[in-house]
């Protein structure tokens, strides 16, 4: 009995000490384990800090450009709209001499003829800006398509340029470097459910609408220029 008393003193004190180191060792696992773990979060969190700093760098880049282009194309829409009133100031004066023409008896035929011969050309330069105007809304939707390749829209651009420099019609207008200026700077698009090709573009519209008036404008200066020339000649026979 005393043997067996002994053997379980001896056990069980062998199997405190056991117990013992294991929750040293384990607490030690732990604090290491706990340790390594907020080493590698301070890494994390220096690393999202890091990539935060970065992008929130890259986000003001990119905020500051697009704030530098929505100023350009305030100046750039203030510019054609200055240029527009001028254009349409010039058109009504041309109309008042015009209409003093008219009365005048015989310039009046002289006017009248005149005008006759530019509304043809001024019909056919207005169908062939309408000609244009469809391949600008072309050219938009292709830009604001999230499927059409890049390389159409590109082609569309090089015809467009092309055209405007080849046809007579166009030519007088001077239209390159504006065509150039909306290739470059009209990226408006509407949303992505957007159906209708018209409202797409932005700075095309407002080229648009000054190259109308220009042919207006150059219709009256050219009957004015016949009318003049006109007098200058029955002036020295």
């Amino acid at each position: 009995m005393l043997g067996l008393a002994a053997f379980r003193w001896i056990w069980t004190r062998e199997s405190q000490r056991e117990i013992q180191e294991v929750k040293a060792q384990y607490k030690i696992d732990i604090s290491t384990i706990k340790s390594e773990m907020e080493i590698k979060y301070r890494e994390t969190l220096t690393d999202r800090r890091r990539a935060a700093a970065t992008l929130e760098l890259e986000l003001e880049k990119e905020r500051q450009r697009v704030k530098g282009y929505k100023q350009a194309m305030v100046s750039q829409s203030h510019q054609l709209m200055k240029e527009r009133k001028q254009l349409h100031e010039e058109r009504e004066a041309l109309e008042e001499e015009k209409q003093r023409l008219v009365k005048s008896g015989a310039a009046g035929a002289v006017l009248h003829h005149a005008l006759e011969r530019e509304d043809n050309r001024s019909q056919r330069a207005n169908a062939t800006l309408e000609e244009l105007e469809y391949q600008l809304l072309e050219r938009q939707n292709a830009y604001c398509s999230l499927i059409q390749p890049r390389d159409q829209r590109l082609e569309m651009e090089k015809n467009m340029l092309i055209k405007v420099v080849k046809d007579p019609v166009l030519a007088e207008l001077d239209l390159e470097s504006d065509l150039k200026d909306v290739f470059k700077r009209d990226t408006h698009c509407a949303d992505l459910l957007n159906m209708d090709k018209r409202k797409n573009g932005s700075l095309m519209w407002v080229y648009l609408k000054y190259w109308q008036l220009q042919v207006t404008v150059q219709k009256h200066k050219r009957a004015e220029g016949a009318i003049l020339g006109g007098k200058i000649q029955s002036h020295t026979k």
